[in-house]
């Protein structure tokens, strides 16, 4: 699992820490292609009406492979007592 995470973090394909509905599917999908997340799940909802049934399976495994995005590394505030 871990190659597939691998792989799919280096084409651009993670789901975002930020601008999450429900897992970032359609957000990372939206983000790595170029269009805002909006056009993304407008696009997804309207495959469903064509393709009815097709994303409930494709979301859940898309949620399962795209690995989430890493968090900005941040220097640790120092404590002054």
């Amino acid at each position: 699992m871990n190659a597939v995470h691998d792989s799919l973090a280096r084409q651009g394909l993670v789901r975002p820490l930020d601008g999450r509905m429900i897992a970032g599917v359609c957000a990372g999908l939206g983000r790595r292609f170029g269009i805002d997340p909006w056009i993304a799940r407008m696009l997804f909802v309207l495959i469903l009406f064509v393709i009815p049934g097709s994303q409930i399976l494709v979301y859940p495994i898309a949620w399962l492979l795209m690995p989430s995005e890493k968090p900005a590394w941040q220097a640790p505030t120092p404590t002054t007592f």
